[in-house]
């Protein structure tokens, strides 16, 4: 299941890891703050003050001027080609900009030969006013379950559920990470996407495959109780590779895996039945991976909350992925590298981020001890995760690229890369590109409901 243009200089980031500001713990949220100095997601509207991040002024809800886009017709073009490159980080002057990378990142440059092509910020994520209407109405109606926002929300609708968060670090690291898995992507969305693995320097096709998602939390005119805990299904139809062509699949993704757990379903071509499967939150090796990664690392954090105490570590600014709709002119199998993805095709920008870190509950076991995440302050997606294995190495290095979607409008998932950095093995995940059939453009149109039955998907089932 799942996205903007800074100048830098070095030493302009003395931003560091700056705290909340600090309130009685019973504080209670003021919604007005998402008309003056929050934006209506919750981000801070002005800029820094050095000017390199600028400030928001309402995102890119049309197409620029000078670009003939048909959205039916053709994936979205690069809206930012014509910005020149302000500077590369590599292994020569990495520790001038030591600050703005994370460790994961730092970890890939050196043993790599990794580098990033920094271009200026554009703050481009926008959603439509219905969503942001929903959002104000989540800062007083949304709650944790049992008053821990790791084991999950109630009343929740139609937007991020905590805009303005806590100044308990622990609870507010956990509501960062439930507006993330709260992303926006639209009430439905079709696509085709593929995924690759690198091992031994050769990319091979793990899975290639047409999704169609339906997202019950963001029904417009939609209320907390017509969704209940539901957030999302998604419907998929492998098309390859050739072993795996024809398997087909549907999962539920829910607010509150307490009370209501995730639920997923598989059909294999040649039985003629439908089989649910174990719960993919968990730290199980993914297969279409093939293990390098496991099934909860997927967009930087799909797995469950209530494994890991969550601690918001304050705000920063950082290089990440953003605005790389460039990935979609690209093919496939070319940008995946022998030792990383094409840094030619990624663009990444200075932004302001929510540092959160996890760490195992007492009791919880998880082959990934600790995990850091940076959060977007505009799009609250993960960006970047760095994790540790149990013994404090570390492990795994995972980087979402989203892309700008004006006529949507908001910056969505593109593709993730995932990094396995004791081993020198990477996997992309959800990417779209130039090549067919990965080049179909996406929809976010009506979806029939039968789609995402699983009694309907065995009955269209030929064996």
């Amino acid at each position: 299941m799942k996205r903007r243009s800074f100048g830098l200089m070095a030493g302009t980031s003395m931003l560091a890891l700056m705290g909340p500001k600090r309130r009685a713990f019973a504080d209670t949220p003021d919604p007005s703050l998402l008309t003056t100095s929050l934006t209506p997601m919750g981000s801070e509207r002005a800029g820094n003050a050095s000017g390199t991040i600028p400030a928001w002024t309402g995102g890119m809800t049309k197409i620029p001027a000078g670009f003939d886009w048909d959205p039916t017709k053709t994936l979205p073009p690069d809206f930012f080609a014509t910005d020149a490159m302000l500077y590369e980080v590599n292994a020569s002057n990495m520790a001038q900009y030591a600050d703005l990378l994370s460790d994961g990142i730092q970890t890939l440059i050196k043993n790599q030969g990794f580098y990033l092509k920094v271009y200026p910020t554009h703050r481009t994520h926008a959603l439509p006013q219905w969503v942001y209407d929903n959002i104000a109405a989540n800062v007083t109606r949304t709650t944790m379950q049992d008053g821990q926002a790791r084991l999950g929300f109630n009343n929740g609708y139609g937007g991020y559920p905590f805009p303005i968060l806590s100044s308990d670090p622990a609870q507010a690291g956990a509501q960062a990470i439930w507006n993330h898995e709260a992303h926006w992507f639209g009430p439905y969305l079709s696509q085709t996407t593929c995924e690759y693995v690198v091992a031994n320097g050769v990319p091979v096709l793990a899975t290639a495959a047409n999704l169609n998602y339906r997202c019950d939390f963001y029904q417009q005119g939609g209320t907390p109780e017509s969704t209940g805990y539901h957030f999302s299904t998604v419907f998929l139809l492998q098309l390859g590779p050739a072993t795996n062509t024809g398997d087909e699949a549907i999962g539920n993704i829910s607010t509150n895996p307490q009370l209501h757990p995730q639920e997923t379903w598989a059909l294999f071509p040649g039985q003629g039945r439908v089989r649910k499967t174990p719960n993919e939150q968990f730290d199980t090796p993914s297969s279409y991976t093939d293990g390098i990664s496991n099934f909860d690392e997927t967009n930087g954090f799909y797995g469950a909350e209530y494994k890991y105490d969550w601690k918001l570590l304050g705000k920063k600014e950082i290089l990440i992925p953003y605005n790389n709709n460039k990935l979609f002119t690209g093919n496939g199998k070319a940008l995946h590298l022998p030792k990383y993805y094409d840094p030619e095709y990624v663009r990444w920008e200075l932004h302001r981020c929510w540092v959160v870190e996890a760490t195992l509950h007492p009791g919880e076991r998880n082959v990934m001890g600790r995990r850091q995440m940076y959060i977007d302050e505009d799009d609250w997606t993960i960006h970047i995760t760095d994790t540790w294995d149990n013994a404090g190495n570390i492990l795994h290095l995972t980087y979402l690229m989203n892309c700008a979607y004006p006529t949507l409008p908001g910056t969505i998932y593109a593709n993730a890369v995932l990094y396995n950095l004791q081993t020198g093995q990477y996997a992309t995940v959800g990417g779209s590109y130039g090549d067919a059939p990965f080049n179909r453009p996406w929809s976010f149109d009506p979806v029939p409901d039968s789609t995402f039955n699983p009694q309907a998907m065995a009955a269209g089932s030929s064996y």
